[in-house]
């Protein structure tokens, strides 16, 4: 049995939460120099749900994370637990006062405090003894109980990771906060450490808010997903949905990478370099924006829709990454094609686009 066997059959099952939905209404943020990092953002978390916030660096997930938590005043709109007003144009709970918990990108631990005086440090509502037990018990959630006497020094990243879910989770709150939580940990660690807390978060039922930049991680944990951009909200909902239906190209190409074309519409159809497709609902002559997937494309050596040349081959393991010249095309298309589908010494060949992976939009609303 290996150490994450033994670690799952010791870990106890999460003490359970009253999970609360946490809604934010119309909120609006700007530092004393005036720049505005949120604009007029509205999304609620719903009980037990665990919400995703994505987006690049400086689209404003960290500073809503903050105003949730009571760490920054919002400079207009409200902050909702349970429809009761939190935080508001009257109201200014403080943080102890919220039942919200939050995990820092750094894990915050004390350096010089025992991993169970960590895990105690928001506990000082109870009595002593009271503390260390709920502290014990929060450190067996996730399996870390047998190093309650040691200090974080001696610990991996994804050890540390899951003290500083169990010191947010302690308390039981209601809503948990979690800022990018993984970005610090080797690639190799990611994916069992966040399937091992997406299953602590799912036993303790709390609602949870994960900030991430990271599509995928976002696909991967989140019931639903909120995307924003330059401080605005640009979509929400769940993965498959945000993939399929992307509002604009901005979140298109957050969830993919993309070939960008652009072509006029005629007859309900747009002519781009790789192909026709459709653009129901544009006027004839209208300019429309056409993103291709890098994995829409199917390729042959002895038929197709569009000859295309060969420039270069990069073999990733199961799929090449290759880049084509097409007629008509100002750059190199690139796709990602599964390995074995062309011959070592291909050259020219043929493209075929999938239309389920072509995305039409309105030229000018790309990123809206």
């Amino acid at each position: 049995m290996n150490a994450q066997d033994r670690h799952t059959q010791s870990r106890v099952t999460a003490g359970v939460t009253f999970a609360a939905r946490l809604a934010f209404e119309n909120i609006s943020h700007a530092f004393a120099n005036g720049s505005q990092t949120l604009n007029d953002v509205s999304f609620a978390a719903e009980p037990g749900e665990v919400l995703c916030l994505l987006g690049p660096s400086g689209s404003g997930k960290t500073t809503l994370l903050r105003i949730a938590a009571g760490i920054e005043p919002q400079t207009s709109g409200r902050v909702l637990l349970n429809d009761r007003e939190i935080a508001g144009p009257s109201v200014f709970l403080p943080p102890e006062k919220r039942s919200i918990g939050l995990v820092f990108q750094d894990f915050a631990l004390f350096p010089h405090l025992t991993i169970l005086d960590n895990v105690r440090f928001g506990l000082n509502a109870l009595s002593g003894d009271e503390a260390r037990r709920e502290a014990l018990i929060a450190l067996s959630r996730v399996g870390l109980e047998d190093y309650a006497q040691a200090y974080p020094h001696v610990l991996s990243g994804g050890e540390q990771q899951r003290v500083a879910l169990a010191r947010a989770l302690a308390p039981r709150p209601a809503v948990l906060l979690m800022d990018e939580p993984f970005s610090g940990l080797d690639s190799r660690l990611k994916d069992s450490v966040r399937a091992e807390t997406l299953s602590i978060l799912r036993e303790s039922r709390a609602t949870a808010i994960v900030v991430t930049h990271d599509a995928e991680e976002a696909m991967r944990m989140g019931d639903r997903i909120a995307l924003l951009k330059d401080g605005a909200l640009v979509q929400t909902g769940g993965a498959e949905e945000l993939y399929l239906n992307p509002v604009n190209l901005f979140a298109a190409g957050f969830f993919s990478e993309l070939n960008v074309f652009s072509a006029r519409a005629s007859n309900g159809m747009v002519d781009t370099p790789v192909g026709k497709v459709a653009a129901e609902g544009f006027a004839d002559g209208a300019e429309a924006t056409v993103a291709v997937r890098m994995s829409g494309f199917d390729v042959s050596e002895t038929e197709g829709e569009v000859e295309a040349r060969i420039l270069s081959r990069r073999y990733l393991g199961v799929v090449e990454l290759i880049e084509f010249a097409v007629s008509g095309a100002d750059k190199p298309v690139r796709a990602r094609v599964r390995c074995g589908r062309l011959s070592p010494g291909a050259r020219d060949i043929w493209l075929s686009i999938r239309k389920s992976d072509v995305l039409v939009f309105v030229s000018g609303d790309e990123n809206a």
